[in-house]
Parts: structure tokens; sequence; C-alpha cells
């Protein structure tokens, strides 16, 4: 497994690299100080499996580094960022960021998220979730559920949709819900049609939209 850091700070580019090493021995570490570096560093190494990007790198800001990432064919990127902001994630998100790990998250939740992405999955901070569901319990008179219903989703669906937004890929939704992988794409399909979106990092989105959270849907 090859993955690129890239950060400003060289303290922090050698604590992170020791830990990634601690939780993933077989891990090759490359390092880049801007995205200029980045992005030649990934012309150099073709089998780059992922990007670990600081939102705040030098002469940018806001989602400046990430966007100008995005505007090149690069492996999928993460971003490590200390903000708290819950739209800073989610504009993050929708610019084609495959995950948000705060900086300040543990060792095992760092472990955890980079097996989602590296699966294929969407990985977004607990706390995203956790203050989504807070704000959607007064939000409407309707429960989730029957908002979800209204739109055409069932309570299988729902059970998928909501394994997707914690970030966990199909296979593995297949399995905790016993379920076979075909049957998680179709009713994938449906969901996405009943949201009126076209992948999954759409309709993790969506759901923030609609301030439901997916342990709302799990109930």
């Amino acid at each position: 497994m090859k993955l690129l850091l890239v950060d400003d700070h060289a303290l922090f580019r050698t604590g992170m690299d020791l830990l990634l090493h601690h939780l993933h021995p077989e891990m090759d570490v490359l390092h880049a100080s801007s995205v200029v570096e980045a992005l030649a560093t990934i012309r150099r190494e073709p089998a780059i499996d992922l990007v670990l990007l600081d939102l705040h790198m030098p002469g940018m800001t806001g989602l400046d580094a990430l966007l100008h990432m995005r505007q090149h064919e690069t492996p999928p990127i993460v971003v490590l960022s200390g903000s708290e902001d819950l739209q800073v994630v989610w504009k993050a998100i929708d610019a084609g960021a495959m995950g948000f790990i705060q900086k300040q998250s543990d060792a095992e939740t760092l472990r955890a998220a980079l097996s989602v992405v590296l699966n294929g999955g969407i990985t977004i901070p607990q706390v995203c979730l956790t203050e989504t569901g807070r704000r959607a319990a007064h939000a409407r008179d309707l429960t989730p559920k029957q908002r979800m219903q209204e739109l055409g989703v069932s309570e299988r669906q729902m059970q998928v949709l909501a394994k997707l937004a914690y970030g966990k890929p199909n296979k593995v939704i297949a399995r905790e819900l016993g379920i076979s992988e075909a049957t998680v794409k179709t009713h994938l399909s449906a969901v996405f049609d009943a949201l009126k979106v076209s992948n999954r990092t759409q309709a993790v989105f969506a759901l923030a939209r609609l301030e439901i959270g997916p342990q709302e849907l799990e109930a």
C-alpha cells in the first residue's frame, strides 16, 4: 500500500508517518510539502493508493488545495483538517474528497477511516452524523423514516442507506444485512433514484441536506 501525505509542516508529517507505520507496518508513505510537489509525486509514482491532504497549504485558503488537486487525475483524496465546522466537511465531500479526517482524531479513528476509503467507501467524522441527527429531531412533524417513506424508500433500503452513510462498502453492507452484494446494488440504485442523485457521495450529502442522520434510519 502506498500513501501520499501532503502537509506543509514537516513535524506533523513525521508524526503522522510514524502513526501510519504503526497502524500499517507495510505501508509506503510518501511526503509532499505543497500541492505542486504532490502532483509531481503522483506523476512520478503512479501506484499511489490514497492521498491525505491538509486543507491549509501555502498560498491557498479554504478548499483551494482540494479543488486544485481535483483538476488533475489523482488517487482518492482524504482531507486532513483541524476544523470542526460541519459546513467545511460537507463542502469538502461535495468537492470530491472521499473522506474527511479531523487532525484531533485518535489512532483507531484514523485506522478505521483509511480502511473505509481504501475499500471504496466514504468516511465522514462521527460528529457530523450525530449532529445531523440532533438537528433532525425537531425539524418536522414527520419522523425521518416517514419522510424517507414519502420519497419512496423502503425499510430495507433505509438500512442499506444508513450503512452507506457510515462509509461501509457494498460487500460489508451485504454481509451485515445478510443479503447478496447484487441486492445491495439494487437497493442503492432505488435509493439514488428516490434522492435524485447518481452516486454514494451525493447520497450522503442528500441525507445531510434532509437533516437525517443514519442512526435514525437504523432505529
